[in-house]
């Protein structure tokens, strides 16, 4: 029998976990296979950590890991995939609005032959039209300027084979677009869309500043186009000095030098976007030099503050400290 690893982050999200496993079980109790829940505690403040563990003191397939503060999303959805065992590797939020029934269809499409089984959010009604515009925008962007294609509407929602989650796991990225370097293995894939349910309860935690963190990642993992922005742009101003240095050499031939009157504003304002356009290449420079340096500084994406495990098939249980 295959074992499948379903890994769930939480951050700060006591008001819906009950509902969300009441919901997964009962979707995969009548599956023929074995499976294991990987829970990541992403540094969550409210009862998320106690909820978890009552969760598991009564389904022995539920795994716990804790980090020791709040790393963000990917970091968090890398623990659980670092530490899931399964055949089939299956990750997905647990907010409901990633739909534990597409579970069983997601398998078969796997067991039919397909290496990845990607989900695609289809357009929700009243979703709120800043964020649709932006997502819109974001996708567009990164399509245009990046070489490996990024599916709009993706979700962190999507299904794995253990050799490309293997494959997946040896790209040591500090900076982690998931959906883009899922995209750039390769491998055989299927988009399965699906319409998002509204959350089981509270509110997004994925704030605004997460948003854009996420979309810096994304940009600056997957292409050198901002650098090309920069030196065209150098290019160009350097034409237009040739051009310049051209019109005033004709009038030193033509002998008509008192033709030429000194232009003060015309030349501030050529000094400014000059300096405009440097400083622009300098961040685009150094936004590639911080990520080269958080890259040799070899820190790890998450720090783990306890796993709490479970052998589900002798039902016994162990704890450990990092």
């Amino acid at each position: 029998m295959k074992l499948v690893s379903i890994v769930i982050p939480f951050y700060n999200e006591q008001e819906l976990i009950q509902s969300f496993f009441s919901r997964l079980e009962s979707v995969i109790d009548s599956l023929p296979y074995s499976f294991e829940f990987w829970v990541i505690n992403d540094g969550s403040k409210d009862q998320t950590q106690t909820i978890l563990e009552e969760i598991q003191s009564k389904d022995s397939r539920a795994q716990i890991i804790q980090l020791s503060r709040n790393f963000g999303h990917q970091s968090a959805l890398c623990a659980g995939m670092e530490h899931a065992k399964g055949d089939l590797i299956i990750t997905m939020d647990g907010d409901g609005q990633h739909p534990p029934e597409l579970i069983p269809e997601m398998i078969r499409i796997a067991e039919s032959g397909y290496d990845i089984v990607l989900t695609q959010r289809l357009d929700e009604k009243g979703q709120n039209p800043v964020k649709a515009g932006t997502s819109r925008l974001f996708y567009h962007i990164i399509n245009q300027i990046s070489d490996t294609q990024t599916l709009p509407g993706g979700a962190d929602f999507r299904l794995l084979t253990r050799q490309v989650l293997d494959n997946l796991l040896a790209m040591p990225e500090y900076h982690r677009f998931l959906r883009g370097m899922v995209a750039w293995l390769g491998f055989k894939s299927v988009i399965l869309p699906f319409i998002p349910a509204p959350r089981i309860a509270g509110k997004t935690k994925y704030s605004f500043k997460k948003m854009v963190r996420l979309a810096s990642d994304a940009i600056f993992s997957f292409s050198m186009v901002p650098l090309y922005i920069g030196l065209s742009a150098g290019l160009f101003f350097l034409i237009l000095a040739i051009a310049e240095a051209i019109y005033v050499l004709s009038f030193w031939i033509r002998g008509d030098i008192a033709a030429l009157e000194p232009g003060w504003s015309s030349l501030m304002f050529m000094m400014l976007i000059i300096g405009a356009v440097l400083m622009i290449i300098l961040g685009f420079i150094g936004i590639y030099v911080g990520y080269i340096f958080q890259e040799v500084k070899h820190r790890p994406n998450y720090v783990v503050q306890k796993e709490i495990k479970q052998n589900h098939t002798n039902q016994t249980s162990n704890s450990k400290n990092v």
